[in-house]
């Protein structure tokens, strides 16, 4: 089903480049400098209403550095981020990974800025005191589910994000891959929409594993207050890059590293530190690269292996 969809994304995103550039209300000629209107796109992690009024704080900081209005939108997946990027709907996309190297590739967007965040102690969910420009992904079981190793899998429901999540799909599937576990094959996907969703799922018994960023279990902790004794990885995923603030390719150098410096000087305010932290564990940004990228390519190119 998930290899299917992944299918059907390719296919609108093949024909939207067609479509791209067509009826734009925002265009900023580079060099030109007339950008209007910043409008930001957030795919919800958590619960998509939560997410937007917790990014909606953004609008006004921004506008006070940038000078000119600001708009945050939340969308369902981030596909239609993408989309609206190409469609030039919007500037600015939250990006992960696998789907800022897709963005990349149809020339939609160019990675900005990388996120920063602690890391994480996968067995309590605390933050260490490192910041990082990376994180893992993880298998997230019940302590009573009976499953103890890889092969234990077979026929189990696993939660999955869209197929282009990098923690929720490509870097826990290509693992199983990796130890004789077909994702498509030998376990039943059923996709969620939230790493909260699969987490939930997990406690609630409707699926048997979730695959979740480290950590995720924080979203829901104080709806769950054992989630830390009744579940664990049954294993942790190599090291993932963080998020990206990915920008449209057209939009000039000067608005680019205008924008930029705006986001990391919030991620230094106190009060900027609290908003971009509540809305996805974001602790700062760092100038970034596409190379920075090149390990998702590598893991684009497991990823038609499963199904197989």
């Amino acid at each position: 089903m998930l290899k299917k969809f992944a299918v059907l994304l390719l296919a609108l995103s093949l024909a939207a480049i067609a479509l791209a550039g067509c009826g734009s209300s925002n265009k900023a000629k580079d060099g030109n400098g007339d950008l209007k209107k910043l409008r930001i796109g957030f795919v919800p992690s958590q619960n998509a209403e939560t997410l937007e009024a917790r990014a909606k704080p953004l609008e006004g900081l921004l506008k006070k550095e940038l000078g000119i209005p600001v708009e945050v939108s939340v969308t369902t997946d981030y596909n239609s981020v993408v989309e609206a990027m190409k469609s030039k709907q919007l500037e600015i996309g939250f990006l992960p990974p696998t789907d800022y190297v897709l963005a990349h590739q149809q020339k939609a967007a160019n990675v900005l800025l990388q996120a920063q965040r602690y890391g994480v102690n996968p067995d309590t969910g605390a933050q260490t005191k490192e910041l990082v420009d990376y994180y893992y992904a993880g298998l997230l079981v019940r302590n009573d589910s009976g499953i103890k190793s890889v092969d234990d899998l077979k026929g189990k429901k696993i939660g999955w994000q869209a197929a282009t999540s990098s923690a929720g799909y490509v870097w826990p599937a290509a693992y199983l891959k990796d130890h004789g576990i077909d994702a498509q094959k030998d376990v039943t996907g059923v996709q969620l929409q939230g790493h909260d969703k699969g987490v939930m799922g997990v406690m609630d018994k409707s699926i048997d594993a979730a695959a979740v960023f480290v950590d995720a279990r924080n979203i829901v902790a104080k709806e769950y207050p054992n989630i830390y004794k009744d579940t664990h990885y049954l294993f942790l995923t190599e090291k993932i890059p963080n998020d990206t603030i990915s920008i449209r390719p057209d939009i000039s150098k000067k608005w680019a590293d205008k924008i930029a410096d705006a986001f990391i000087k919030i991620g230094k305010d106190p009060e900027g530190k609290k908003i971009i932290e509540s809305i996805y564990t974001h602790e700062g940004y760092v100038k970034s690269k596409d190379s920075n990228f090149n390990i998702v390519r590598d893991y684009s190119k497991k990823m038609e292996e499963i199904g197989k």
